[in-house]
């Protein structure tokens, strides 16, 4: 599985990233929303990894466009925030989550999150085959 985090701290990068490559999947960084947004119309990601807030354009900017674009508008993503989840429960692109995840991250908990997205993508690529 091919995986974009984003993220403006280079140690919450490297920490994820070292995690996503344990499990076996690629993992490409993106340093703000604008250099996400690129790499997403560049690149065939099957999961966004966003931080709510960073420079430039933040998470919820990055959702929105990454969920208004056809090549990008299925893609699962995992929205990590320092607000508190149910803080983010207000906000109107809430539904545009998939999971929603409280930072500082807990390796055990993204773990947990990441095989369940794996899971079901590779359960919605069978039933596309076999269809």
């Amino acid at each position: 599985m091919n995986i974009l985090v984003v993220d403006d701290n280079k140690a919450v990068q490297e920490k994820l990233a070292a995690l996503i490559i344990s499990q076996g999947h690629n993992v490409d960084l993106a340093i703000n929303g604008l250099d996400a947004l690129g790499k997403a119309q560049q690149g065939n990601y099957q999961l966004y990894v966003i931080d709510h807030l960073m420079p430039l354009m933040n998470g919820v900017q990055l959702t929105k466009n990454l969920k208004g674009n056809q090549l990008s508008s299925s893609v699962p993503i995992i929205f990590m925030t320092t607000q508190g989840t149910q803080t983010l429960k207000h906000l109107a692109e809430f539904s545009l989550f998939d999971k929603v995840i409280d930072k500082p991250i807990k390796e055990k908990c993204f773990l947990t999150i990441l095989s369940e997205l794996v899971d079901a993508n590779f359960e919605s690529e069978a039933r596309q085959v076999n269809a």
